[in-house]
């Protein structure tokens, strides 16, 4: 059956189809806030370009261009990338949105963290809102911002894919706590910001598995703030050392409820190094960890912020729930540092 649909004056009119497409309004305001974060952001986010020494295959010094992205997280020109963009750069130059190039130097670099802080001396710069890591939830819309290829300002959008992956660092050790993403990332998207629907930073983009698709990664901005405030305070990270790994994970309730614990999730441990701390004192794969010195551990992050400088060589008591069992377990933490 064909229908018409008249105006007043006889006309033929198409219906309004948006406005009766509840497919279409919800593409529209897909589309509404992805432009609104992109517009956003875009001001607060920088190319960056890089001169590096690396070795031949021969063992001759050889210089090196490279790059990446960052974006500016205070207004003074202090600026969050990732390690492996600035690590050991001999130059550094910083574009900005709005067609400006300016020097920079390297304030601090943590190759554990694949993160590092530059700075710029530039007036009228614009500072990207920090978020909250910790409040993602999985399928939630997320929206990554950087300079691939060297095209920059370049947005793509996707959603948490998931929450609480270890990804292996350029030096070796596993970063714990990050996020996965299918918004696609591509080589010169490093460092860039990933941007929750409110306008604010939640992670560092990080990697991407070429071989896959939609298989993303990037540093939570918690770890992000915590590791920066260190580099701006000491230029370095000096950590204590316990030799695990874990992933954050919720609680079941009943355990909480049991044990009276102030806090619904905690760190499940995956794995024990051979020779470390967690061996020496006891901790086995499967141990959920909940408290360090008496103090609630939620999650990877807490326990890397209590594991500081001051913890090398004094011997603590770790909480972990086996099986059912609440357990105290001595741990003597270890310094190490990778810069």
């Amino acid at each position: 059956m064909n229908l018409e649909f008249l105006n007043s004056s006889g006309n033929e009119v198409m219906p309004s189809i948006a406005a009766t497409n509840p497919d279409t309004e919800a593409l529209d305001a897909y589309s509404k806030a992805v432009v609104t974060v992109a517009e956003k952001l875009s001001p607060s986010v920088v190319n960056i370009e890089v001169r590096q020494r690396r070795q031949t295959r021969r063992g001759e010094d050889r210089e090196v261009g490279g790059g990446g992205s960052g974006f500016i997280f205070a207004p003074d020109g202090l600026i969050l990338t990732n390690s492996h963009v600035v690590h050991g750069a001999t130059k550094i130059d910083v574009a900005l949105s709005d067609g400006r190039r300016v020097p920079a130097y390297t304030v601090g670099d943590d190759p554990a963290t694949d993160l590092a802080v530059i700075s710029i001396d530039a007036p009228n710069l614009v500072a990207a809102p920090l978020g909250d890591s910790q409040q993602l939830r999985v399928g939630q819309l997320v929206i990554a911002i950087g300079n691939p290829y060297g095209f920059q300002s370049t947005v793509t959008a996707g959603v948490v894919s998931a929450l609480g992956r270890s990804l292996r660092s350029y030096s070796g050790r596993m970063i714990d706590d990050v996020v996965q993403t299918d918004a696609a990332l591509n080589p010169g998207n490093s460092g860039g910001p990933l941007v929750a629907s409110d306008g604010r930073v939640v992670g560092v983009n990080t990697a991407t598995i070429l071989s896959a698709q939609g298989l993303c990664f990037a540093i939570g901005i918690n770890t992000a703030k915590f590791v920066a405030g260190r580099l701006l305070r000491d230029g370095r990270i000096r950590r204590s050392y316990i030799g695990l790994v874990g992933q954050t994970v919720p609680l079941p309730r009943r355990l909480v409820r049991f044990h009276d614990l102030a806090q619904e999730s905690g760190i499940v441990v995956i794995s024990v190094e051979p020779s470390s701390p967690s061996e020496r004192a006891g901790l086995r794969p499967g141990d959920l960890i909940v408290a360090f010195e008496g103090k609630p551990v939620a999650g990877i992050d807490d326990l890397h912020r209590l594991l500081t400088d001051a913890q090398v060589g004094v011997r603590s008591k770790l909480t972990v729930i086996r099986y059912s069992d609440k357990l105290l377990l001595d741990i003597v933490p270890i310094e190490i540092s990778e810069n």
